[in-house]
């Protein structure tokens, strides 16, 4: 995507790894390294953390490999390794391979079996940390368990490992580690990013993806030979190795050096490149299906077999797909203290009090106020394109869901086409027709969301003009669009995504007003929906400046059990938005529903003992949502209000109300989300819940 800037890539567990070549580093060292590399990563969500390391010199220099498991967050697993009795942590290593994982339960029960990393047998010859999901794995299973293996956990990612073990076994030890991988990876289905250390290959390490993203970092004090890194190609496809047929290894071994042979050198593997970046700002995505290889300090990449004419739908240039031969390094530009708290109790109160300039940093650049003006870059090239097509679908998820439902009323006017919105999910589980004339959108603050990436493929395939929203450059929506914007909203740490949400809400506005630059009789729409985004930033300051009110209110509300939220036109995915950050973060039942439907059902939740939040700002629909409102006060319903400041009228009638200040009809959801944003914050630190980890969410779900 042409004007995406380079940022980091979350994924929903934590992998991070760390190979040291030539650069001598106490065990100490090492483990702090991992530690500091998970704790990185913790914001993901996770319920159990685990680490795997070289423990050579406490077996007579035979190659032998440590496994340290804890149930619960990344500190308990630190006390562990603090209390491992007969290590010596002083122990100085030359050439070492760790990994290490933070793991969100999707096969077992969370606890140290089944927590990563998971071993191929009791000597622990293949280790392997896993983010993503196998989903053939009980049929790997079944093979292993009849040639005599014997699992100890419930999850999938154990017969990766035993299946590395037996691959290793059955070739009477022939094979390199990446072949044997290679081997391994082919009979796996599903998505994944895998790390994988050995007993047999000491100082190795491999690693690859697919469907789940991977990024490595190479710090080292010779300069790069290269800033791109060249893709060799097998000759062998095993993927009936299973089913009996022997391995055919005619691999194509070119020796490549990222430092040179012999130089001092470091890598680092991790699912999230904000874990890398406190070491090196060199980094490489890989690539689905991508297998990356370090032996003697060297990195080489390497895939299974060349894509074919036909395979993975049309590239980015709306040509056959075939997958480019090179990697190259980029520069990471993202600033570590970016990710950090700073005076903020929590991650998600730092972001929703940055909106005042993620807003404007989604702008920058693109939205000239004096000439009413918008361009966005990475469209531009495509925009006639769209113009031409017979309609426009926006598929995505939970909030980025969310965001698309707040603007497409705006986007039919602004188009004048045809405007679906799609859950990915329902999407897929339709199989929904699509057809090359159609233009697809993906948001997705991450870039990676497991549903959304299937309905990419799968409207790929078949033609459409692949358009990619992203908060995440480097991931895989960002890859695979043929072309997208980057909504510049800077990392978002916390689970329940905020500032993202405002700034998808603002791209999609950017790119309505680019669909109708040249129609006259939308100028003075477009103008006065430029000035009202001109406004936004200060606005938002004044909305943020209520939070005291907002706290006093969650007080009130605070020991409820369900709340109703309701509203209509604009303020209708508010409504939606607004219940779903009180179910991520409260765990309270919470409901956003449309008040034109009030009278087909869900009149009859309304007594004086269901709490029901109101949205009510003047605009076209606001007679309606009053007609509305004075239904459920007529049934002893006592709302709680938010409405624009001054609306003396609507104010009267309520007891409690919040007001934020007035904009254009189409902008007014970005004003009324951020006091439901800051009363799910407050009822939660009240309930004293996890504000940035909420139980059973992850940032960015990778597993279907």
């Amino acid at each position: 995507m042409k004007e995406f800037p380079l940022d980091f890539c979350p994924n929903t567990e934590g992998i991070f790894a760390y190979l040291n070549y030539l650069v001598p580093a106490t065990r100490k060292q090492i483990l702090d390294i991992l530690i500091e590399g998970l704790k990185r990563m913790e914001y993901r969500g996770y319920d159990s953390a685990g680490v795997a390391f070289d423990i050579s010199e406490e077996t007579n220099n035979k190659s032998a490999i440590k496994l340290v498991k804890k149930r619960g967050k990344v500190k308990e697993l630190e006390a562990a390794l603090e209390n491992q009795n007969g290590l010596s942590y002083t122990k100085e290593y030359d050439i070492h391979c760790g990994i290490a994982h933070t793991r969100w339960a999707t096969h077992g029960e969370p606890n140290e079996v089944n927590s990563h990393p998971q071993r191929s047998d009791e000597n622990n010859e293949f280790v392997v940390v896993h983010n993503g999901i196998i989903t053939n794995y009980k049929d790997i299973k079944a093979f292993l368990e009849k040639k005599g293996f014997v699992f100890e956990s419930e999850t999938d990612t154990e017969v990766i490992a035993k299946l590395a073990k037996h691959v290793f076994d059955s070739d009477n030890h022939e094979g390199s580690f990446r072949e044997i991988i290679e081997i391994v990876v082919q009979q796996l289905e599903g998505a994944f990013a895998l790390v994988i250390m050995s007993t047999h290959f000491p100082g190795e390490c491999v690693a690859t993806r697919r469907g789940s993203p991977l990024v490595i970092g190479m710090k080292s004090k010779a300069k790069l030979c290269t800033d791109h890194i060249p893709v060799f190609y097998s000759k062998a496809d095993n993927r009936g190795y299973m089913a009996g047929l022997a391995p055919n290894r005619m691999f194509s071994e070119s020796e490549y050096h990222t430092v040179g042979p012999e130089k001092e050198v470091e890598y680092f593997f991790a699912s999230d490149a904000s874990a890398i970046i406190g070491h090196t700002n060199q980094v490489i995505y890989l690539e689905d299906d991508d297998v990356a290889a370090v032996t003697k300090g060297c990195l080489t990449l390497h895939r299974i077999k060349r894509a074919t004419l036909g395979e993975g739908g049309l590239n980015n240039d709306r040509k056959p797909n075939l997958q480019p031969s090179i990697r190259k390094v980029q520069t990471i530009q993202l600033e570590l203290q970016q990710i950090m708290k700073g005076n903020y109790s929590t991650f998600m109160q730092k972001e929703i009090f940055e909106q005042p300039e993620s807003v404007v940093n989604t702008m920058r650049g693109r939205v000239n106020f004096q000439e009413n003006k918008v361009t966005l870059g990475g469209l531009k090239d495509y925009i006639a394109e769209i113009k031409r097509c017979r309609r426009l679908l926006f598929i995505a998820c939970g909030t980025s869901f969310h965001s698309a439902v707040a603007t497409r009323q705006l986007l039919e006017e602004l188009t004048e086409l045809p405007v679906m919105v799609e859950l990915a999910s329902d999407f897929l589980d339709r199989n929904t027709p699509v057809f090359r004339d159609d233009v697809c959108f993906f948001i997705s603050q991450s870039g990676e969301t497991a549903d959304t990436l299937m309905a990419l493929n799968y409207c790929k395939k078949r033609g459409a003009l692949i358009v990619g929203i992203t908060n995440t450059v480097g991931s895989t929506i960002c890859r695979e669009s043929h072309c997208g914007v980057h909504i510049n909203a800077g990392p978002e740490i916390g689970v329940a995504s905020t500032k993202a949400y405002t700034s998808q809400f603002i791209s999609l506005v950017m790119f309505g007003l680019m669909m109708c630059d040249d129609r006259i009789s939308m100028q003075e729409r477009r103008k006065e929906i430029i000035q009202g985004l001109k406004k936004l930033p200060e606005q938002i300051k004044e909305v943020l400046a209520i939070d005291d009110e907002v706290k006093k209110l969650a007080e009130e509300m605070y020991k409820e059990k369900s709340l109703l939220v309701m509203g209509r036109g604009y303020n209708y995915a508010t409504c939606l938005e607004g219940a779903l950050k009180i179910k991520e973060l409260t765990y309270m039942h919470s409901e956003g529903i449309l008040a034109g439907e009030l009278k087909h059902g869900p009149l009859a939740l309304v007594d004086k003992a269901m709490p029901v939040l109101f949205i009510v700002t003047r605009d076209g629909v606001y007679s309606k949502c009053m007609n509305a409102l004075q239904q459920v006060k007529a049934r002893h319903g006592e709302p709680v209000i938010i409405c624009n400041v001054d609306d003396t009228d609507t104010i009267a009638h309520a007891n409690r109300h919040v007001t934020v200040p007035h904009t254009i009809d189409c902008l007014q959801g970005i004003l009324t989300v951020i006091p439901m944003q800051l009363l799910s914050l407050h009822i939660a630190t009240l309930k004293k819940c996890d504000v940035d980890c909420p139980r059973n969410l992850a940032k960015s779900v990778t597993v279907a």
